[in-house]
């Protein structure tokens, strides 16, 4: 079993920049790939970004390319998904999540979510 406890979210205006984290329990977090999805009101969850279980490989919803940089520390079994040049359309709850498998496609694990609210 692995939970997840997303951090960081808040009120920021457009342009500005949010980093969010993921806390993750248990040993086995390095053996899964990390994710970040979000879900805007009334629209369905969308995959944001992903990195695998080296850090190594990183993958980003094109709208979000260049702005969004995901990484993550295995010693304290923690991700991070830095937000810059934030934009009102990125307004939504961010989920993160774990697989070991397909992180876009089947998590095995999510987050309770943090909300993620950017002013014009």
């Amino acid at each position: 079993q692995v939970q997840l406890v997303e951090s960081g979210g808040g009120l920021v205006q457009a342009g500005g920049s949010l980093r969010l984290s993921c806390a993750a329990s248990g040993r086995t977090f390095s053996r899964f790939a990390m994710g970040w999805f979000r879900q805007a009101p009334g629209k369905e969850r969308e995959f944001v970004g992903a990195i695998g279980w080296s850090g190594g490989g990183t993958s980003y919803v094109d709208s979000v390319k260049g702005r969004f940089t995901i990484s993550r520390d295995n010693a304290k079994n923690t991700v991070y998904l830095q937000m810059n040049s934030l934009k009102p359309e990125d307004t939504a709850v961010y989920y993160c999540a774990a697989a070991l498998h397909h992180i876009e496609a089947s998590p095995d694990y999510w987050g309770q979510g943090t909300q993620v609210t950017v002013s014009s």
